[in-house]
């Protein structure tokens, strides 16, 4: 008891000596001692010693050299005690060896530190705080919109890690053109369905396929939402277009009076009216329009020509079908001679139960459409 007494006694001569005393390997010496005794006896503290704690590192970490700051914070990091002033303090610091241990593992650091320093301190900081073991909404909110792609990355792969309705939109948007991230933001059990769909949608052909490689058993999966959300998105394009109105009518009047019949469609592709081609073959094979409009605008060759077999049209009419469909797509039409082939070798039976089948899918996948 005496023994320790003694070197108590010492320690505060000591630490009386350093506050006063510009010699940073003096202060830096006495800080490692201070500490040697926090750790020693971390959890035994009342709130007043572990005050005094902070006012006392706080004065003795300001100034010393930044290994001896860096050496500091990785042994009080875990500490669920730490003194709150003195790991701020730290949190802020430029540099990433001192900030870096203390953000990513101190628990006496708030969520009001966090989101302070997400915002004003560097990448690397950033960097630090996104493989906490829990992130709170309001943290990530930060992270994902401010930081780059190592961040955003990170915090998406962060399993503790809770989204707004901002963080989730956020992620969604940057993972569009990003294979990496949209992997990982589709593997979250925590985003919501509709925030995956509108992903699938937006990602460029490059991550859809990245995805569909990635994960061939969700492949249909996929594809069948994409599909739901581009009729949504096509029919609201549709309800605010006047020309489609005009075209819808046209045809369904056509189809009451017995005229809507292959010449009439030739006509409209001649014409080259797209509202009018999609609008008629949607009603003559009893689809829905998006699955029309997508056959024609997507790479969907092979089901404009069931479409056409099933309806026992000519390979003249199905030909401009195609040139509509190369128009959009910049298809080549090198590819009508590989077309020609399979055209004459579907027969119109097999093509009509294969349209029966796209309607059963339809209704499947939409039934109160």
């Amino acid at each position: 008891m005496g023994a320790q007494a003694d070197s108590q006694g010492g320690l505060i001569d000591q630490l009386e000596s350093a506050l006063g005393n510009k010699d940073l390997a003096r202060r830096a010496e006495v800080l490692r001692r201070v500490t040697d005794l926090f750790v020693l006896r971390s959890g035994s503290f009342s709130d007043d010693q572990i005050a005094l704690f902070d006012v006392v590192m706080g004065k003795l970490v300001d100034n010393i050299e930044s290994a001896a700051r860096a050496q500091f914070g990785s042994r009080i990091a875990k500490l669920p005690d730490a003194p709150r002033g003195v790991v701020r303090l730290l949190a802020f610091d430029h540099a990433i060896e001192v900030a870096g241990p203390l953000l990513t593992h101190s628990e006496r650091l708030d969520v009001d530190t966090l989101v302070d320093t997400a915002k004003t301190m560097s990448q690397d900081h950033l960097l630090a705080i996104s493989t906490r073991k829990v992130l709170v909404e309001a943290v990530t909110d930060v992270l994902v919109e401010r930081g780059n792609n190592a961040v955003v990355s990170s915090t998406a792969h962060n399993a503790g890690a809770k989204f707004s309705e901002f963080g989730v939109s956020t992620l969604v948007r940057k993972a569009c053109d990003d294979g990496d991230l949209a992997l990982c933001v589709w593997s979250r059990p925590d985003i919501p369905r509709q925030n995956l769909v509108k992903l699938f949608v937006d990602a460029s052909e490059a991550v859809k396929n990245q995805l569909v490689e990635a994960d061939p058993r969700r492949a249909e999966l996929i594809k069948s939402m994409v599909a739901q959300a581009t009729d949504d998105i096509q029919t609201k394009a549709r309800a605010g277009s006047n020309d489609f109105s005009v075209a819808s009518n046209e045809v369904r009047e056509l189809n009451a009076a017995g005229k809507l019949n292959e010449p009439q469609l030739l006509a409209f592709a001649d014409e080259g009216n797209f509202d009018l081609v999609v609008a008629s073959l949607a009603l003559m094979c009893d689809l829905p329009v998006g699955v029309v409009e997508r056959a024609l605008v997507q790479n969907q060759t092979e089901q404009i020509v069931v479409l056409a077999r099933a309806l026992d049209i000519s390979w003249a009419t199905t030909m401009k079908l195609l040139l509509m469909h190369a128009g959009v797509n910049g298809s080549s039409r090198q590819q009508l001679d590989v077309t020609f082939a399979n055209f004459y070798r579907l027969q119109p039976a097999t093509a009509r139960t294969a349209l029966k089948f796209y309607r059963m899918r339809e209704k499947a996948v939409r039934p109160t459409q």
